[in-house]
C-alpha cells in the first residue's frame, strides 16, 4: 500500500511538471518571431501535455502548473535570451529522463514518453539560432578587455593616488577611451575577416557596450565609498561576480565546462590586479609620492 501511494505521489511530481513545461514551452512560441522555431516549440508543448494525460490515466487527478516556474523561465529567455532559457529547459529535460527511466516495465507508454523527451533536446539544438549568440565573441572581447584592463589600472592607480575621486576620474576617462577604441578594432576586425551573418557595427556596438557597462561597474565602488582599498575590494568582487555570472550563462548556451573558464578568466583578471597593484606600489616608491 505504501509502495503504490509513493509511485503515485512521484508521478504527481511527473505529472505537474509535465503541464508546467507546456506552458513554458508555449508561451516561448508565442514570444518567438521565427516560424519554424515556434513550429517546433508549439509541437514540443503539444507533446508535454500528451504525457500530462498519461500521467492524469494513471493517477485520475488533475494539477495545476507550477505559475513560478513558468513564469521564471518565460522572463529568463526575455532577459537573458531565448536560447539561454531554452538550454535551462533542456538540463530539466534531461533529469526528466533519468526519472522516467525508472518507471520501466512499471507504467505502460513510460518508452515512448521516454523516446520523445529525447527527441526534444535534439529538436531544440538544431533550432537554436539567436541573433545574440552570433556576437558573443565581441561580447567575450569586451567583457574580458574591460575587467583585465580595468582591476589591473584600478588596482595600480589605488596604491599610486589612493585618491577614490581621482581614481575614478582616471579610471572613467580611461575607460571610456578603451571603449572607443575596442569599439573601432573590432569593427575594422570583423570588417576585414567578412564573416557570414556577422555586420562590423552590431559587433562594434556590442563590444564598446559591454565594455563601457563592465567600467561603470567596477568603477561605482570609487564613486560612493572614501577607503580606496575598500574600494578596490569590492571593485574585486564584482569582477569575479561579473566572470561567474558571464561564465556560467555560456556553460548553458555552449554545453561548456563552467569551473575551468571561470577559473582561467578569474585567475587572468585578479592576476593583472595582483601585478599592476605591485607596480603601483614600486611607482610611488620610485617617484617618492606621498598622498
Amino acid at each position: 500500500m505504501k509502495k503504490a501511494t509513493a509511485l503515485t505521489d512521484q508521478i504527481l511530481i511527473y505529472q505537474r511538471n509535465e503541464i508546467t513545461e507546456q506552458h513554458i514551452y508555449r508561451r516561448l512560441a508565442e514570444s518567438v518571431h521565427c516560424s519554424k522555431n515556434r513550429k517546433i516549440l508549439m509541437g514540443i508543448s503539444e507533446d508535454e501535455l500528451r504525457h500530462y494525460r498519461v500521467w492524469r490515466n494513471i493517477t485520475a487527478k488533475e494539477v495545476q502548473p507550477d505559475r513560478f516556474k513558468v513564469w521564471f523561465f518565460y522572463w529568463m529567455s526575455r532577459i537573458f535570451g531565448f536560447t539561454f532559457g531554452i538550454k535551462l529547459m533542456e538540463r530539466g529535460e534531461d533529469r526528466a529522463q533519468e526519472n522516467y527511466g525508472r518507471l520501466r516495465g512499471v507504467v505502460r507508454g513510460i518508452g515512448k514518453i521516454i523516446h520523445e523527451e529525447s527527441e526534444h533536446e535534439t529538436e531544440l539544438i538544431g533550432m537554436l539560432d539567436e541573433e545574440r549568440l552570433r556576437y558573443t565573441g565581441s561580447v567575450v572581447l569586451g567583457l574580458n578587455d574591460a575587467l583585465v584592463e580595468l582591476t589591473g589600472g584600478l588596482a595600480g592607480l589605488t596604491l599610486a593616488l589612493r585618491n577614490t575621486r581621482l581614481i575614478a576620474l582616471t579610471g572613467l576617462i580611461v575607460g571610456f577611451a578603451a571603449s572607443l577604441s575596442m569599439a573601432a578594432s573590432e569593427y575594422l576586425s570583423t570588417k576585414a575577416e567578412k564573416a557570414e551573418g556577422i555586420k562590423p557595427l552590431k559587433s562594434s556596438i556590442y563590444t564598446g557596450t559591454v565594455y563601457t557597462a563592465t567600467v561603470m561597474v567596477l568603477i561605482l565602488p570609487y564613486l560612493f565609498l572614501k577607503n580606496p582599498f575598500f574600494c578596490l575590494a569590492w571593485t574585486l568582487v564584482c569582477a569575479v561576480l561579473i566572470i561567474a555570472g558571464f561564465n556560467f550563462y555560456l556553460s548553458v548556451v555552449r554545453d561548456e565546462p563552467f569551473k575551468r573558464q571561470f577559473l582561467e578568466m578569474a585567475g587572468v583578471s585578479l592576476g593583472v590586479a595582483g601585478i599592476s597593484f605591485g607596480i603601483g606600489l614600486a611607482i610611488r616608491v620610485f617617484l617618492g609620492v606621498n598622498t
